[in-house]
């Protein structure tokens, strides 16, 4: 059997090829520490798609925490832990607080209805453009729970203090309240469970006497 060997000019054209391939300047950029997330200080949500989205793509645990990793954030529910929608945001409101943490809203987008990212994202923005801090833990008391008539259950929360973003420039918290702030959220029963819908009006929800866990 004849062996047919390539002439060594040909070697040495595919071994310059291959060297001239590699770039040692590839790879990503650096990203910069904190990632991306925001709050914002109105009762009100900021704006609203035209319609609401279907259900994430995603599948949602089917476990029902009561805290999010330790140091992260507490939730405490009290007399309406058996409620489905109280522990459908027990069991979502770690990924929202991460949210707001990091300063990046893709988790929102990819695991929630778009009324509540667009209700929140405008916030993240707002923190990650002006440099405001959030440090967990951070702690939630549901303080509420009733029907709406558009079919959600409005879940009534107060935040701590420290659930808030804090802003080095003016040395001062961008939502000045000492005895927490009061946060709605409609839930709305989805295929994959109980998801936050939409920020809701604060109105009678009072954080006066709330005690926070954290």
């Amino acid at each position: 059997m004849r062996r047919f060997a390539l002439p060594a000019v040909v070697l040495t054209g595919v071994l310059l090829l291959s060297a001239c391939g590699k770039n040692s300047n590839d790879g990503t950029l650096p990203v910069p520490a904190g990632g991306s997330g925001t709050a914002t200080s109105s009762d009100t949500p900021s704006a609203e798609p035209s319609e609401p989205s279907s259900a994430p793509t995603q599948p949602a645990t089917t476990a029902k925490p009561t805290t999010a990793p330790k140091g992260q954030i507490i939730i405490e529910a009290g007399n309406f832990a058996s409620n489905p929608a109280v522990q459908g945001l027990v069991t979502s409101y770690p990924l929202y607080f991460q949210a707001l943490v990091s300063k990046d809203d893709t988790v929102l987008k990819k695991k929630f209805p778009s009324f509540f990212y667009s209700d929140v994202s405008q916030g993240i923005f707002d923190a990650q453009r002006n440099g405001w801090i959030m440090k967990p833990p951070g702690s939630v008391v549901i303080v509420g729970a009733h029907s709406t008539k558009d079919g959600t259950v409005a879940v009534q929360t107060c935040r701590s203090q420290t659930t808030q973003y804090w802003d080095p420039k003016a040395k001062n918290w961008t939502v000045v309240t000492p005895k927490g702030s009061p946060e709605v959220i409609e839930m709305i029963l989805t295929g994959i469970g109980w998801l936050p819908y939409r920020l809701a009006t604060t109105t009678g929800v009072k954080c006066g006497g709330v005690h926070y866990p954290a």
